[in-house]
């Protein structure tokens, strides 16, 4: 039996869902497996029949598992999770330009989650996250300014390693698989840290967005990134 740990901040149905998401990303249930049923699930749990439901539906909407009817549900494809994921490494975008990307670590350190990232990061206020925060240049000019928070749970090594060869967005590619993401994009004018970091003029118009990743049963990291509306415009392609 593996009940619900009561000292877990996160609701029992998202301790289901972490645990059925662990199972898959450390590879002991693959594409295709059957996942156990509701009532063995509920069992195991030793919660309600409702909280498993809950837990096996929501899994279902984001991908990760297939209900399918009379045959219980199993474990989605690779592809049904990964194609909606696609998340640029800046490094990758300058070379693609056929330009040079350069950047600038302005702080690497350990600190203690708010209330407010406790919540996105579902652990108590006050836990360890890793921060850092630098800016990205495009040939010398300055495009982004990148503030990040990560849970030490999903990469323990994370301050160890230097952003200035490999940047934080491909190391957590790497270290911290993505099963999810959500951002949010908003223009705003610079605030006097930002213009300085961003060596612009306080107020100029700037693209922000704040972007959550989770990888497994961790929310792994939280990054506002900050653009100059003048140096940057996001593109993408979107394909049914």
């Amino acid at each position: 039996m593996t009940p619900i740990a009561p000292t877990n901040p996160l609701p029992a149905y998202e301790q289901v869902k972490a645990f059925i998401k662990q199972q898959i990303t450390n590879g002991s249930w693959r594409p295709g497996d059957s996942v156990p049923s509701e009532s063995a699930l509920q069992q195991q749990f030793g919660v309600s029949r409702m909280t498993i439901n809950r837990a096996v539906k929501e899994l279902a909407v984001e991908g990760v598992v297939n209900r399918v009817q009379g045959s219980g549900t199993v474990v989605a494809q690779l592809h049904r999770i990964s194609s909606s994921l696609q998340i640029r490494d800046i490094h990758d975008d300058i070379l693609a330009r056929g330009h040079v990307h350069t950047t600038k670590i302005l702080l690497m350190e350990t600190t203690r989650a708010n209330v407010a990232q406790a919540q996105i990061f579902r652990v108590h206020s006050g836990a360890k996250l890793f921060h850092s925060v630098q800016v990205h240049f495009e040939d010398g000019v300055a495009i982004q300014l990148e503030d990040r928070h990560v849970n030490p749970q999903a990469a323990p090594l994370y301050l160890e390693n230097d952003f200035t060869v490999t940047t934080p967005t491909r190391y957590l590619l790497e270290h911290a698989p993505l099963t999810e993401a959500s951002f949010t994009i908003e223009a705003t004018p610079a605030n006097p840290a930002d213009a300085q970091c961003l060596g612009i003029k306080r107020g100029e118009p700037c693209l922000v967005m704040t972007r959550s990743t989770v990888s497994g049963p961790h929310v792994a990291s939280l990054a506002r990134l900050v653009y100059p509306g003048s140096r940057y415009s996001f593109g993408g392609k979107f394909q049914l």
